[in-house]
């Protein structure tokens, strides 16, 4: 049977965003709403099958659906007025092809702007550890002007920096074991800064607390802009300050945990906007990739073949930021998952959501 391209992509998101999770899925609704499809669809030739499907999106190039996504959320967000953009990676735990061979499994790296729950772009790396070079390739589609970019330590190397600033945003990078003389450096100096109030040397500094999950988290953040003592450590594109963050959980029985994290960063010495960015940062796993596991089954998946893995993946964050951006009154007081439930039986919903 011949189908249009952009019929076969449109019954799969609508299938995606009405928990539909592979190819057999994606036929049984397929058929199950056909008449309605027919409505707005060319289905002369009846509706795709699972292969059809499976084909399509196993074949389906993943660089120019990417290119096509990206277009669509640059008309849907804007990255400027200082929005945060988070950039993380994340494994598709079952997409490899065989038990006993797991390097096919699909590793993807994703920007999500933080202020209105949306993921911004993704592409696929290739392989765990190979997460730098996806994540330069990903900077390399965005228009940061006017954003901040989070990252884990991962990333925290000069190009990247540079490439952030050269797109037009500010960067806030972890610095741990990868840049071992770096945070050493930050580590000794500023526990002593914090230890003698600063020496009386320019800083600013912020407290927060938070009580809920039975624990009680105290964050504090300082931050200077003095630099010198760091020498060619300190030798990174736009760095303008270096911060110091404490978290502190008391978890009554449970005990007391203490961790400090250090960052350099492009941003000015205001250490309650660098707390709040890389606490923002964090979202990316609350905000993306836990509803991604639990609302849409993505570490359950089995397709595993060709780039079905990835393009269904994009899929997935496709449906997420439609059921995130759209809907009525009532249906914004639903979860994710009650979203999905009415996209799957009301078809104006559905349709308000696939046409924006």
């Amino acid at each position: 049977m011949r189908h249009r391209l952009a019929d076969v992509l449109v019954i799969a998101l609508c299938a995606v965003i009405c928990d539909a999770d592979g190819w057999d899925d994606f036929e049984d609704f397929a058929r199950a709403k056909a008449d309605w499809f027919a409505t707005f669809l060319d289905l002369s030739h009846g509706v795709p099958s699972a292969d059809t499907f499976r084909r399509v999106l196993s074949r389906l190039d993943p660089d120019a659906f990417e290119r096509a996504f990206a277009a669509w959320m640059a008309r849907v967000v804007e990255l400027s007025e200082g929005k945060l953009v988070a950039i993380d990676g994340k494994s598709v735990r079952r997409s490899f092809e065989r038990s006993w061979d797991r390097s096919g499994m699909a590793h993807m790296v994703g920007a999500f702007v933080h202020h209105n729950g949306q993921a911004f772009a993704q592409l696929k790396t290739d392989g765990k550890g190979q997460e730098l070079a996806g994540i330069a390739q990903l900077l390399g589609l965005l228009d940061l002007k006017g954003a901040t970019v989070t990252i884990d330590a991962i990333a925290t190397h000069k190009p990247i920096a540079q490439q952030i600033l050269d797109r037009g945003g500010q960067y806030v990078l972890c610095v741990k074991e990868n840049q071992p003389t770096l945070r050493r450096d930050i580590q000794v100096e500023l526990d002593d800064m914090v230890r003698h109030d600063f020496h009386g040397l320019p800083f600013s500094h912020h407290r927060e607390t938070d009580a809920g999950h039975g624990r009680i988290e105290t964050r504090e953040a300082w931050a200077t802009d003095r630099l010198d003592w760091l020498g060619q450590a300190g030798d990174w594109p736009g760095l303008r300050s270096v911060a110091v963050v404490e978290s502190t959980r008391d978890c009554g029985v449970g005990g007391v945990g203490v961790e400090r994290r250090c960052y350099i960063t492009s941003l000015s010495p205001d250490a309650e906007a660098i707390a709040a960015a890389i606490r923002g940062h964090w979202a990316i796993e609350n905000g993306l990739h836990h509803v991604l596991d639990v609302s849409f089954h993505e570490d359950d998946s089995r397709v595993r073949a060709g780039h079905g893995p990835e393009n269904l993946a994009r899929l997935r964050r496709l449906a997420l930021n439609l059921l995130r951006s759209h809907g009525d009154r009532h249906s914004k007081r639903k979860s994710i998952r009650g979203r999905r439930k009415i996209a799957a039986w009301d078809h104006d919903f559905l349709l308000k959501l696939i046409a924006g």
